[in-house]
């Protein structure tokens, strides 16, 4: 391969400046011209929510490179206001509009970082409507100046992880928020049970949220919704982002029905001179194997050195992406990677499925709070993905399972990992090796589990156990369920018909994992005991989490660690 003399690349964000900067560490005598449409190169996007609700106070924390230190510390030649109108492969050359004039840019090999643009729906209104993106500083400072005006009404249109950070940093800048979001839940990657938890949270902070509910028009001070009118003195449309491929397209590479360019492991376009990284690209799913669009931060910057390793000779390669994410609201964090449970049915993907409630760290050390971990995986104990939503440690776990999912591990390397232990950080027991022990324990038959959706569906037979305390039980229980603390099952076991079969819960699944032991032992043999306990149950019944979310005298696990949510359940049918 001849090494390239000149590097054109188009878009100076995340993967388009990792491609340059990755090149240029690898040839000091190329040249390397980056073009960038906008003002503005390296700048931290993820950060802007976090300017606008004033945890990031100073906007020049967000400027990582400007042209001027990047010819400077790497001899790149960076054209801001510099936008690519046309690319003409078979003569290797890019047209470039400055804003005046029009100029021609010749290339060895040319590199796409083109990314993404927010999604605007052609709606009636939309364009006399206080109506904004962000997907740029500009954008940013447009929504900040009208934050910084004083308070009001925000309508948030979208409820992915930027619809959810806005929805946060409005709030936090004393703004009546609204969030809307079509389907019937947010944050989509997450499975409806775990996502309930952040609805809660959202709510339980000041977040008007409306569920399945769309955006049909706009007036200059309000929202028109499929529910009725919601008045904003400010709108911000959150609703995705759509591959940014127009010059790739017209220069007659290949693109998907989507619009987003096709690249093999090494990010090469079907032209043999042409790279495309970042949102722009289509990846493989590391799980499922589909071809989809994965718009991160993280894999369009390895992309970008992969792109430029390749072009330099060397056999880098992009396997694919899993999707590996994380979102603070307000106090609690939820994050997830490989695949949820909607992907894999979609997908007829065997599989299996665990929930644990562990602490963040020790249980006596100050300041932990249960998380809500959810782990999935093939019949064969492979990690096929995870949830975690929680107050404490929730970084750290989603972590450990983004390389569990990569590296193929299964749930027995997963209770068997030596993690960081002191009571500030964790447990003895870590809440992955929890998760391991549980999936174990499935997959050899030391337990048979039965989960929420599993509720109306029971066998007329069944015995519903609630192993709680007598107190927990008088406070809120499932409806006709019989109650024997643990400590008094062996006693009592004679007041259960051996022949029916018993369904076990608890608060978190541990006691009613020990009461299904019990049985076990004392011949019981169609003994099921409930994942996740009601903690998991009062978020994933539909008439669970509406209740969950009402108001009082309804009591919520953050206030009350015995989930008492459930105390409704008298009024709702067994079925």
């Amino acid at each position: 391969m001849k090494t390239p003399e000149k590097i054109v690349v188009v878009g100076g964000v995340a993967g388009g400046m990792s491609a340059a900067a990755r090149a240029r560490r690898l040839s000091e005598s190329a040249h390397i011209v980056v073009l960038e449409r906008d003002k503005y190169v390296s700048f931290a996007n993820c950060g802007m929510p976090y300017h606008i609700g004033g945890e990031i106070q100073e906007r020049s924390a967000l400027l990582v490179q400007t042209p001027a230190s990047l010819a400077e510390n790497l001899n790149l030649d960076v054209r801001v206001g510099n936008e690519v109108v046309s690319i003409d492969p078979a003569a290797k050359t890019v047209t470039v509009s400055d804003g005046d004039t029009t100029y021609t840019e010749s290339y060895d090999k040319l590199v796409l970082a083109t990314g993404a643009s927010p999604l605007k729906p052609s709606l009636p209104g939309i364009d006399s409507a206080p109506v904004h993106t962000l997907r740029n500083l500009d954008d940013m400072d447009a929504i900040k100046a009208v934050v910084d005006a004083g308070h009001g009404r925000a309508v948030v249109i979208g409820g992915g992880y930027i619809g959810v950070e806005m929805a946060e940093s409005l709030r936090y800048r004393g703004w009546d928020v609204a969030l809307l979001e079509a389907a019937d839940q947010v944050l989509g990657p997450l499975d409806q049970e775990m996502a309930e938890q952040v609805q809660h949270e959202l709510r339980r902070n000041g977040i008007d949220l409306h569920l399945s509910t769309t955006a049909e028009g706009f007036t200059p001070d309000s929202v028109l919704t499929s529910e009725g009118i919601l008045p904003a003195d400010l709108i911000v449309l959150a609703i995705g982002v759509a591959p940014d491929s127009r010059v790739a397209s017209l220069a007659g590479l290949e693109t998907t029905a989507r619009g987003a360019i096709v690249v093999d492991s090494h990010q090469l376009t079907s032209d043999p001179d042409i790279y495309a990284v970042g949102d722009s690209t289509q990846v493989i799913d590391t799980v499922t194997g589909a071809a989809t669009v994965v718009p991160l931060a993280g894999p369009a910057n390895r992309q970008g050195r992969i792109a430029a390793d390749h072009m330099f000779g060397r056999d880098a390669r992009y396997s694919s992406s899993q999707g590996t994410a994380i979102v603070k609201v307000f106090d609690l964090t939820a994050g997830g990677t490989g695949a949820n449970e909607k992907q894999l049915r979609a997908a007829g993907i065997e599989y299996r499925k665990v929930y644990t409630h562990p602490n963040g760290h020790a249980s006596y050390y100050p300041g932990t709070a249960a998380m809500h971990l959810k782990l999935l995986f093939s019949p064969e104990g492979t990690v096929l993905g995870g949830q975690v939503v929680g107050y404490d440690g929730v970084d750290k776990r989603i972590d450990v399972l983004a390389v569990a999912v990569r590296a193929e591990l299964t749930v027995w390397d997963l209770a068997e990992l030596e993690l960081a232990y002191a009571p500030p950080y964790g447990s003895a027991k870590d809440p992955i090796n929890m998760a391991g022990f549980q999936g174990s324990n499935l997959l050899d038959g030391t337990i048979e589990f039965w989960y929420p959706e599993d509720w109306g569906s029971l066998p007329e037979d069944a015995i519903v156990l609630d192993v709680r305390t007598l107190e927990e039980n008088q406070t809120c229980a499932l409806p006709q369920s019989v109650n024997i603390p643990l400590q008094q099952l062996r006693d009592r076991v004679g007041e259960l018909d051996s022949s029916r079969p018993v369904y076990v819960y608890c608060r978190s699944g541990f006691r009613s994992y020990l009461g299904y032991r019990v049985l076990k032992g004392l011949g019981f043999d169609r003994v099921a005991t409930l994942s996740g306990g009601t903690m998991t149950m009062e978020h994933a019944v539909p008439w669970l989490a509406a209740a969950f979310a009402a108001p009082a005298p309804v009591v919520t696990y953050a206030e009350d660690d015995r989930g008492c949510a459930l105390q409704v359940l008298d009024e709702v049918p067994f079925a």
